[in-house]
C-alpha cells in the first residue's frame, strides 16, 4: 500500500496432491467445504505450465527458498558434483525480477549478441512483480501478487524513464485507463472496521482515518469526525481523543523553524509525536493507529512520525505546521497485475517467442508461453525453479565467473564472462563467500520487511456497494486493508464496473512483534518467520473470518460469494529502509558510511543489484541499480 514517497530513499489434502505439502487443508475451513472445492475446482483447471493461474500459495511459494534456507540458515556447501550445462554465457543474472530483467536489458543493449541466462528461484518470473489470474463465470480478473503502481514516474530518474519509453510504456494512458470517478460514482468512501475479537463487537464506520484517501480517489463520507468517533467501540474518552486527533489543525510545532520540522518529525516516533505534541494518553486512540502506518512494517512505537504522517498519510500534516502539499502525480499509474505488465514486457524484448505482440496493452491480457523461456539454442534464456547456491570469481581463464544452482535437487554449474547478483541481498553473503567481510556484513543488514498480500476473487461486489465502501482499514484485525482492487481498464481487460460483475478484493498484512522493544531489523527478522510459519489454511480462515464481519451488514457471505484466493507470501518483501531516529543519517545518499552503498560494490567480475542496492523499494530504485551494476561490467 504506497502512498506519498518515502524520503530518500498437518495430514495431506486433496490440494496437497497439486501444491505440495504446507497447502490449504480443505476440511479446515471455517463456513465449511463447499466453498474450499469451489476453490480446489479452480486451480484443478489451472495449468501448472502457466503460474499466474495457480491460486493458493504464491509469492515465496513451496519450493523456492528450501534450498536457499539450506545455504543461508544452516550453512549448506555440498549438493554433490556439478553438472556442467551450456556454453560460456556472457552474462549470468542471479534473479529474474525486474532488478534482473532490467540489467539484463540493458547489458543486452550494449552487447545485441550476448548469449545470457538469467536464473530465478521461484517458478515464475518478475519477483515481487507478481501476476494473479482468476477465471470466474467465464471472466478473466487480472490482480497483482506484488509490486503495485509507478509512483510518482513523471519524477523518475532519467535511466528508469528512459528503459520505461524504450519498453513502450505510455504513462498519459494512465489519465484515462484508472477510471478516477469509480469510488465516487458508486459512493464508495473509505471505512474503518472493528473486529470481534479485538473491539467487542464486528463494526464498520464508513470513515477513512487518513490512510486510504491519501492514495485512493474515494467519495467523501457522510460522518464528520465527532460522529465517527461517537460510532467506535471504544470508551468515552477515547473518541473525544481521536476527534480531536483528526481535525486538530493548529500548530504544535510552532517552537520550531519551519525548515526543521520535517527532520524533526523523522527523529522521533509517531507514537511519540501523539503522546508528546497533539495530547493522546488513551490506549484505546494509539491500538487503532498501531498496525495503520501499514508497508512501513511495523507499528507506530517504531516507525517515524514523518514516515507515518507523510509517507503512510496518518493524522497529523497540520498539526506539525507542515507547507502546504504541493501536487503530486496521481496515484494512478498501475496496470491491472500492476508492474507485472513490465515484467512481462522486459520478457517478451528478451525472448520475443513468448509472446506474439510487442505492443504493451496487448500484453496485459496475452498468455505467454513458459516453455520459449529456455530454449536450448535461444542468445536470452531464463532459468526457473533454479536456486543459485555459489557464485565465484574464477572460470577456466580465471578472468570470467562460475555460477552453480539447484534445480530439482540437482547441483548445475555454468560459466560466464560476467555475473549480476540481482537477488536478495541477505543471501549474497552465503552464495558468494569470497566478498570482503565488511561487505557481506553489510550485506546481511539489508533486512527486507515481510509482506502478505492476498486477492480474494469475489462473485460480485454488492456487498461492498449496499454498504458504501471501496476500501477498509482494520485495526487489530489479520489484514489491515482490505480494497477492491484498482479500477484500471488496459487493452481488451475492462475492470468491473457493475457491482453485478466479479471483482478482485486486494488484503494486506506485515507482520512485526508489537511493543517488544526489539530493534527495527529484529522486528523484521520476527515477521518473516512468523509468516514463514503461517500454515494456508489459518490465512484463509482469517479472510474468510475477516470479510464475514466485516461485509455482514450488506449481505456478504463468504461461502456464495468467495470464487478463489490466492496468497502471495513475500518473507523476504521490501527492501530495507532506515529509521533515521536510530539508523545514522548522511547527506548523501550515495555516501560510503551507508551499508547499502558498502554493499553493493563490484567485486571481480561480479556486480550487484536489486533495490537492496539503494535501501529503497521503489521499482525505479531496482531500474537504476540494474544499470549501475551493468555499468561497472562494462
Amino acid at each position: 500500500m504506497s502512498r506519498r514517497k518515502q524520503r530518500l530513499g498437518a495430514g495431506v489434502t486433496r490440494r496437497d496432491v497439486i501444491h505440495g505439502l504446507g497447502a490449504l487443508g480443505a476440511s479446515a475451513l471455517v463456513p465449511g467445504i463447499a466453498l474450499a472445492d469451489r476453490v480446489l475446482a479452480m486451480e484443478s483447471r489451472a495449468s501448472a505450465g502457466y503460474p499466474p493461474e495457480l491460486t493458493g500459495m504464491r509469492g515465496n511459494h513451496a519450493g523456492s527458498f528450501e534450498v536457499a534456507h539450506a545455504v543461508a540458515r544452516h550453512g549448506q556447501t555440498e549438493w554433490g558434483k556439478p553438472q556442467p550445462v551450456d556454453d560460456e554465457y556472457d552474462l549470468i543474472v542471479v534473479g529474474a525480477g525486474i532488478s534482473g530483467l532490467a540489467a539484463a536489458w540493458f547489458y543486452r543493449r550494449e552487447h545485441p549478441d550476448a548469449r545470457i541466462l538469467l536464473l530465478d528461484n521461484h517458478d515464475d518470473f518478475g519477483g515481487h512483480a507478481k501476476r494473479n489470474e482468476f477465471s470466474v463465470n467465464g471472466r478473466t480478473l487480472i490482480g497483482y501478487g506484488g509490486s503495485q503502481t509507478m509512483e510518482s514516474p513523471y519524477d523518475y530518474p532519467r535511466v528508469a524513464s528512459a528503459l520505461l519509453q524504450a519498453l513502450g510504456i505510455n504513462l498519459e494512458e494512465f489519465d484515462t485507463a484508472y477510471d478516477s470517478e469509480f469510488y465516487r460514482r458508486h459512493g464508495l468512501a473509505g471505512g474503518t472496521f472493528f473486529n470481534e475479537a479485538r473491539w467487542g463487537s464486528n463494526r464498520l464506520i464508513r470513515y477513512d482515518l487518513g490512510p486510504l484517501s491519501s492514495f485512493l480517489p474515494l467519495a467523501p463520507s457522510t460522518l464528520d469526525a465527532a460522529a465517527a468517533a461517537a460510532q467506535m467501540p471504544i470508551s468515552t474518552k477515547a473518541q473525544e481523543q481521536i476527534a480531536r486527533l483528526l481535525t486538530r489543525e493548529t500548530n504544535q510545532l510552532s517552537h520550531l523553524p519551519v525548515e526543521q520540522r520535517e527532520d524533526y518529525l523523522y527523529s522521533i516516533t509517531y507514537e511519540a509525536f501523539l503522546l508528546k505534541h497533539l495530547g493522546v494518553s488513551e490506549p484505546q486512540v494509539l491500538a487503532i493507529f498501531q498496525d495503520l502506518a501499514g508497508d512501513s512494517g511495523v507499528g507506530i512505537e517504531t516507525v517515524s512520525a514523518g514516515s507515518a504522517i507523510l509517507y503512510s498519510g496518518l493524522p497529523g500534516y497540520e498539526a506539525a505546521g507542515l507547507p502546504p502539499w504541493g501536487d503530486d502525480d496521481p496515484y494512478i499509474h498501475h496496470y491491472p497485475d500492476g508492474n507485472a505488465t513490465i515484467a512481462r514486457r522486459l520478457v517478451q524484448e528478451l525472448i520475443p517467442a513468448v509472446a506474439q505482440s510487442t505492443n504493451v496493452e496487448d500484453l496485459v491480457t496475452a498468455r505467454f508461453d513458459y516453455a520459449k523461456l529456455d530454449e536450448r539454442d535461444a542468445q536470452v534464456k531464463l532459468r526457473l525453479s533454479s536456486t543459485v547456491v555459489n557464485v565465484a570469481n574464477g572460470g577456466s581463464d580465471q578472468s570470467g565467473v562460475l555460477v552453480t544452482y539447484v534445480q530439482n535437487g540437482k547441483p548445475y554449474r555454468v560459466a560466464g564472462k560476467g555475473c549480476v547478483l540481482a537477488c536478495y541481498h541477505a543471501i549474497i553473503p552465503s552464495i558468494c563467500p569470497e566478498l570482503p567481510l565488511q561487505q557481506r556484513e553489510a550485506l546481511a543488514l539489508q533486512v527486507k520487511s515481510p509482506i502478505l498480500y492476498t486477492n480474494v476473487a469475489l462473485n460480485d461486489w454488492h456487498a461492498w456497494k449496499n454498504l458504501g465502501v471501496g476500501a477498509v482499514v482494520a485495526p487489530g484485525s489479520y489484514h489491515m486493508l482490505a480494497k477492491l482492487d484498482f479500477p484500471v481498464s488496459v487493452g481488451d481487460y475492462r475492470f468491473s464496473g457493475d457491482p453485478d460483475q466479479p471483482i478482485v478484493v486486494h488484503m494486506e498484512r506485515f507482520p512485526y512483534p508489537a511493543r517488544t522493544g526489539m530493534s527495527k531489523r529484529e522486528q523484521l527478522r520476527w515477521g518473516r518467520h512468523q509468516l514463514l510459519a503461517t500454515p494456508y489454511e489459518e490465512i484463509e480462515n482469517q479472510v474468510v473470518e475477516q470479510l464475514n464481519g466485516m461485509l455482514a451488514e450488506g449481505g456478504f457471505v463468504a461461502e456464495r460469494d468467495i470464487a478463489g484466493i490466492t496468497v502471495n507470501r513475500w518473507a523476504h518483501g521490501y527492501s530495507y529502509f532506515y529509521n533515521f531516529h536510530d539508523d545514522p543519517w548522511y547527506e548523501n545518499w550515495d555516501d560510503p558510511r551507508y551499508p547499502h552503498v558498502q554493499a553493493r560494490q563490484t567485486r571481480g567480475r561480479i556486480a550487484i543489484a536489486n533495490s537492496d542496492a539503494a535501501a529503497s523499494a521503489m521499482m525505479e530504485t531496482a531500474i537504476v541499480e540494474a544499470h549501475r551494476a551493468v555499468e561497472t561490467l562494462s
